[in-house]
């Protein structure tokens, strides 16, 4: 099993070192393929978030196609798939930061009744899931 890291990532996405991509897209052909097993993490998933937004000012329609792109992968296992596509699904349609809906996608699955936060915004959302 080969764990993936957000620069091979990142050298997918942007080709901007042909070098490292085309090392990417021949282990990622190479898994399609079923040769190899990759897997990564929510983490990694949202560095590539973060490095997309801020480094690259990339906007929200295209951030949530491109992260959905990446979750379409399914030769690349990650942990909390679901919660990660359920937050993609509500970031493409809120005004909300991925980590917030992200986190929202989470107390869903874990069934929370209630958020400890300041952040009252976000509280309320917390009760309208309660309404879906």
């Amino acid at each position: 099993m080969i764990f993936v890291d957000t620069n091979y990532f990142l050298r997918f996405l942007l080709d901007d070192d042909p070098d490292q991509s085309e090392i990417v897209k021949k282990l990622f052909q190479q898994a399609a393929r079923g040769e190899k097993k990759l897997v990564s993490s929510t983490i990694v998933f949202f560095e590539i978030y973060w490095v997309l937004s801020s480094y690259y000012g990339k906007q929200r329609e295209e951030l949530a196609k491109t992260l959905f792109n990446i979750l379409a992968m399914a030769f690349i296992e990650f942990d909390n798939r679901e919660i990660l596509a359920a937050a993609l699904e509500r970031f493409s349609k809120e005004n909300l930061d991925l980590e917030d809906c992200y986190n929202l996608s989470f107390a869903r699955v874990r069934a929370v009744s209630d958020f400890a936060t300041f952040d009252f915004d976000l509280k309320k959302k917390i009760n309208a899931n309660d309404e879906e």
